[in-house]
Formats: structure tokens, sequence, C-alpha cells
């Protein structure tokens, strides 16, 4: 008498596709990765569609823009000519203030890694030893303008006369291939080693050998007007510019 009651299939059919990430975090996974599959081929390829990039070169890319921009600009004295610090004389060289003393390791390991990339391009180069002669620190000072020797921070470098910078500068000059152009005219480095001061670019004063003090019956000791304080004179063999 009554009619059986017929179950309700349960069972439903998803005619509609996937639903995409909610998340907005994987917004931008789900894009590339419906845009490339493995081998090339995603959705939306055509055999005449230029190839699209892999995200792998997308993210060295991005990663190389980011780098060029967190580098701070070169200082005005290294770009416009018209703020330029300059030694006279010195237009046929390179030369580098610096020091080899170990006492500030920090200032010791970048006075010899810059001295090491000058030296690898075999120019004229004049190294100016401040330990070996305080007399570079007063020219270094009035070059710069700096009263305060506590404020002059080293190596420095000059080249064709022209102020560059210091450890820094010549790094970043030296990474990017600028540092070939500047040095570009600058005449040969002599080959070999100095003979006469073995490329220390002092020698003992012939005047005092070495002791900076010279005697007479007449006036009795005195300082010596030829040397430094440590009784060395720059050595004419292989110096660009005398003291």
């Amino acid at each position: 008498m009554w009619q059986k009651r017929t179950k309700s299939s349960s069972t439903r059919i998803h005619n509609a596709s996937s639903p995409k990430f909610a998340c907005s975090s994987f917004k931008d996974v789900h894009t590339l990765l419906s845009d490339e599959e493995i081998g090339g081929v995603g959705a939306g390829y055509t055999p005449d569609s230029p190839k699209r990039s892999s995200i792998f070169h997308r993210v060295r890319c991005a990663k190389s823009l980011l780098r060029t921009l967190s580098q701070p600009p070169l200082p005005k004295y290294a770009a416009e000519p018209d703020t330029e610090i300059r030694i006279s004389g010195a237009e046929q060289t390179v030369v580098v203030y610096f020091t080899s003393l170990r006492v500030i390791r920090p200032t010791f390991e970048d006075c010899k890694a810059v001295r090491t990339i000058l030296r690898g391009f075999r120019v004229s180069l004049d190294e100016r030893d401040l330990s070996m002669d305080s007399r570079f620190m007063d020219e270094l000072q009035r070059i710069m303008g700096q009263r305060e020797k506590s404020k002059l921070t080293l190596p420095r470098v000059f080249i064709g006369g022209r102020y560059i910078g210091g450890a820094e500068e010549v790094r970043r000059l030296h990474e990017s291939g600028e540092l070939k152009k500047y040095v570009e005219g600058i005449p040969a480095a002599r080959p070999g080693t100095c003979e006469s001061c073995g490329g220390h670019m002092f020698i003992l004063c012939l005047e005092c050998n070495g002791s900076h003090k010279c005697y007479s019956e007449k006036c009795g000791f005195r300082s010596c007007t030829l040397c430094n304080e440590n009784g060395l004179i720059r050595c004419p063999s292989c110096s660009c510019a005398p003291l």
C-alpha cells in the first residue's frame, strides 16, 4: 500500500573546478606554477608563445636589483670633477698613503688589500708609508685639509693626481671593473725589485748613517736635516716624488 521511500543519493558531483588557494600568501605561487609546468609547458602555453623565464631566474634578478640598490653611492669627490681633491705633480702615477704597522688590525688589513689590488695592475705606484716617515702624515693632512690626525683614516688613494677614496671605494671600483678605466694611461711599473732599497722605497741616510745625528767639533751633536726621524731618506732610484 505504501510506496517505498527511495533514498536520495548522497553523492555530490562537483562540476566546478577546484578552488584556488584562499590564502593570499600562496596566491603568487599558484600563479607562477600555473604559468609554467615542468618542461616549460603550462596552462595557456602554445608552441608559438615565447619561452617564459624560470622562477630561479626571476629570483636571481630580484636579488641582484636589491643588492645594487642597497649599495651607497660613491662620494662626490669620485663623481664630480668640480669637487675633486688633487695632488700636483702626480699625474703619471698612483699614490697610496698607508701604514705598515699592525697596531690597528682592520686598518692594516685594508691597507694590505688596497696595495694588492693596485699592484695587480702593474702601473707606476708610489707607496707612502706613514709609519716610515711622519712627514707623510703632515703632507696628507695638508692635501685633505684635515687638521686633526685622528680623523684621517687609511688608506688614501690618488690616481693620476685625483683623489679616489679609501679601501671601500677602491674595492667597489675594482669589483665593478671601473678601477681599470681609472688607471688607463698610467705608465707601467718598472720590472723587478729595486736593487737599492729592495722595494722598501727608503734607504739609510748617507750623511748620518741612519742615526739621525751629526757631529761637528764646533757645534757638537745636531739633528741631521737630510733624513727623517728614523734616519731614512727616500730611495732616489725608485721614489716618484721626494719629500
